[in-house]
């Protein structure tokens, strides 16, 4: 490792940059998140996975995005190779941390001011959320026996260690966000929040996804059949969302 780059693990002074990737999400919740994250971090680079609107456009509209690299065609059927192109993407840039964000997630107000706590210490190189699914709309989650990523811990923060080697699983679909190496490093799970508006839609889209689902995974090999079939719920148990200040 060069020396100029200092300690291995720094106490202060970490920057942090968000990584995305995004596919035609103008007019969806992207502006808004890219707004927030403005405000939270240092620096933002993203894959634009072949947009056919104006994705790009909006995300080189932020002055904080630093890098995007729009691909010619996109990756999404082979999801672990979008992944490593965005990580080789983010760590060119010489990071401190990183945070992966999806175009319709954001950090609750209670997490946001923790997170320079987060990255300004020498004892972990991970920090994990709870990620909360809301559903239908943006009041309510959804909680169910195929709906639980919030009762477990999600990695989306991580320390850049230069040397560490880094891989993703070649998996299709349902690939982690962050490269699955990090589990062997010392790492901190916080009770602080994430709310994912991925499936906060109409009936009519719930149907579009569930359709495309199957159509990318018709034997559940990536996923879970049952969990596909369960986005046709016509009453599905939703707990409204109580926000912590």
């Amino acid at each position: 490792m060069s020396s100029h780059r200092g300690p291995l693990r720094k106490t202060s002074g970490n920057r942090l940059t968000a990584i995305m990737q995004v596919r035609n999400e103008a007019g969806r919740y992207l502006e808004q998140v890219l707004e927030e994250l403005s405000e939270l971090v240092d620096d933002i680079v993203i894959v634009d996975d072949g947009s056919t609107d104006n994705t790009a456009q909006l995300c080189l509209s932020f002055a904080k995005v630093k890098k995007l690299v729009t691909l010619q065609s996109s990756l999404f059927n082979r999801e672990w190779e979008l992944r490593q192109t965005l990580w080789e993407l983010a760590v060119s840039t010489n990071p401190d941390w990183l945070l992966s964000v999806d175009a319709d997630e954001f950090y609750e107000e209670s997490a946001k001011r923790e997170m320079r706590r987060l990255i300004d210490q020498d004892v972990y190189d991970w920090v994990s959320f709870r990620l909360f699914d809301f559903w239908g709309g943006t009041t309510h989650y959804r909680e169910d026996e195929h709906w639980n990523i919030h009762t477990k811990h999600t990695r989306t923060l991580v320390r850049y260690l230069p040397n560490f080697h880094y891989f993703f699983p070649k998996m299709d679909h349902h690939v982690p966000r962050l490269p699955l190496s990090y589990s062997v490093l010392p790492g901190f799970l916080t009770e602080l929040r994430v709310k994912h508006y991925g499936w906060a839609i109409s009936p009519e889209e719930l149907r579009r996804k569930y359709s495309r689902y199957l159509e990318l995974d018709p034997e559940g090999r990536w996923g879970s059949l049952e969990q596909y079939e369960s986005i046709l719920d016509e009453q599905p148990h939703l707990v409204e969302w109580q926000e912590e200040h």
